[in-house]
This record gives structure tokens, sequence and C-alpha cells, in this order.
């Protein structure tokens, strides 16, 4: 009979997070790993399998967590939709400024640094973004009926749009952008978006 784990498997998930989160897949050694978890490498191997393994269960535990905080601040009904869509651009162009480290998403760095060779990265990331701009699809819809944007313009167009955006503001702050310019740009993205003819 197996032996009953020890340890908090989310504490440990959470802690292998922060360690490929603030170093990058490739700089991360699972000695790291285990440092910071006070585990030993044998098990971490014996609960997660090897360092790819529990990157993949990492990469996949966020890119849930990102799409259900996103489907949070979104969901509602038709008479507030806008006002979601314009809270939740801001908030993101917020959250980018107050990340002082520049770590940046990690969606986004994951995929950057793995997805041209790790297919199963590759395809997680792409079900999130897809999964994101549904999200936003559904919001802008809501907007349009409600007769805060443009009923003819095309709702899917406007989210990737709107996701396009969204992205390029984390990949700025992680350059270094400051906070008003972020906002300046959460200001303009929601500005440029189709509002109904007079």
């Amino acid at each position: 009979m197996a032996r009953p784990r020890k340890f908090d498997e989310q504490q440990v998930l959470d802690t292998a997070r922060e360690q490929f989160w603030a170093g990058g897949y490739a700089a991360t050694r699972m000695e790291d790993i285990a440092a910071a978890t006070g585990l030993g490498k044998g098990s971490l191997y014996g609960a997660f399998g090897g360092k790819q393994d529990l990157f993949h269960r990492v990469f996949d535990d966020y890119c849930s967590a990102i799409v259900d905080a996103t489907a949070q601040q979104l969901r509602g009904d038709d008479k507030n939709a806008y006002a979601r869509l314009s809270a939740h651009i801001h908030a993101v162009a917020a959250a980018t400024a107050a990340d002082t480290a520049q770590r940046g998403c990690l969606l986004a760095k994951g995929t950057a640094e793995l997805a041209e060779h790790d297919k199963t990265v590759a395809e997680r990331a792409h079900t999130a973004v897809e999964a994101l701009r549904t999200l936003l699809e559904h919001d802008i819809t809501a907007c349009q009926r409600n007769g805060d944007l443009d009923a003819d313009a095309d709702p899917g167009q406007l989210a990737a749009l709107v996701l396009a955006v969204l992205r390029g503001i984390e990949a700025l702050g992680k350059a270094g952008v400051d906070e008003e310019t972020l906002t300046d740009i959460a200001r303009t993205a929601l500005a440029v978006l189709p509002r109904p003819a007079n």
C-alpha cells in the first residue's frame, strides 16, 4: 500500500509556479523547486513526474485561473456589460503597472519560451486564449444588445482586438512602460470601439 503524502500538493504547485514564473522554464531546475518546497527530488518526481510534467501541471492550473478570473469579471447582465468591459481593461492595465518585478503573465511567458517545441504548452495556451476571446465576445455582444456598442460591428473581431490590446499592455508593462501610458492605452482601446450611430 502506498504511503500517504505528507505535504500539501497545492502549496507545492504554488511554489513551483513561483519558481518557473521568476526564472523561466529553462533556468529553473528541479533542485531549485526541491529547495523552495523543502521536498526531496525523489518526492517531487514521485508526485509530479519530471520537470516538464510539473510545468505542464502548473501552466494548466495558471491558464484555468486566468480564464476563471476573467469570467468572474465579465459575467453579468446586459445593462452593466460596458462597465464590466471597461473595468476589466483598466484592471489589466493597473495590475500590469503594479507588477514592479516585471514578471509579466505566466501564460505569455511560458508560451513564448516553450510553445515552439512543446505541443502541450502550445495547445493549452491556444485553448486559454480562445476562452478569453470568447468571454470578451460575449460581453461585447451584451454591450451591443444594450446599445453601448454598434450592433453592426463584428463582436468576434472586436473581442480579438481587445484581447490583442490586453496582451500588448502586458508585454509593454514587462518592458517597463509606466502606469500613465498603460492607463492611456486602456482608455484609448475603449474609445476606439465603435459606438452606435446617433
